[in-house]
């Protein structure tokens, strides 16, 4: 699903103070074991949700493992963070290239109780890119997917903070800013 224009309502949902989520780096082994979790959606069943965290690039970490029955293994460039003032209110964002490497995609993982028809809202550096919807939920939390083209993976690699937009009721969007940090050298360096 392409990412296209947010709109006016997204924009005024999240202008404003108080609007935006203060977030911090999960870091505790609740919070691995909550990193862990969306590794799910690359297998297709919890067994196989044991990635390993083989390299770091910044503020992101590149998770693999081996799906069961597949030949080979599947990596992801991850980031989760959880807001300070709602610690039951995470997003992990997953990165990876497709098993017949013809796609890039991006999977994030918002909490439950969001509302789904507003879908996912994101900003780089403050410039509006666009909204995804949710393609399901999960026990873990519901997915967004966006097949990253050239240009989106450009903005990531050259900004510096990406702010992903949800929505608990519908004029109140909660911004869930990310470090781009370590973005660019850890794509390059997935398999």
């Amino acid at each position: 699903m392409a990412i296209g224009d947010l709109g006016a309502r997204l924009r005024r949902a999240i202008r404003g103070p108080g609007r935006r989520a203060a977030v911090r780096p999960l870091r505790s082994a609740f919070a691995v074991a909550a990193l862990l979790a969306p590794m799910v959606m690359m297998a297709g069943t919890p067994a196989a949700a044991q990635g390993v965290v083989r390299s770091v690039y910044g503020d992101w970490q590149i998770r693999c493992e081996t799906p069961p029955g597949a030949q080979k293994e599947q990596c992801a460039l991850m980031q989760s963070v959880t807001a300070e003032d709602r610690p039951n209110v995470g997003l992990t964002v997953i990165v990876l290239k497709t098993a017949d490497g013809k796609s890039r995609l991006m999977r994030v993982v918002a909490p439950l109780g969001i509302l789904l028809p507003s879908g996912l809202g994101l900003k780089i550096d403050n410039n509006d890119v666009g909204r995804a919807g949710f393609v399901k939920c999960l026990p873990n939390g519901c997915i967004a997917e966006i097949t990253m083209d050239d240009n989106l993976i450009n903005e990531l690699r050259n900004g510096h903070t990406s702010t992903f937009i949800i929505f608990q009721p519908p004029e109140e969007g909660i911004g869930f800013p990310m470090s781009l940090k370590g973005f660019g050298e850890g794509y390059d360096h997935l398999p």
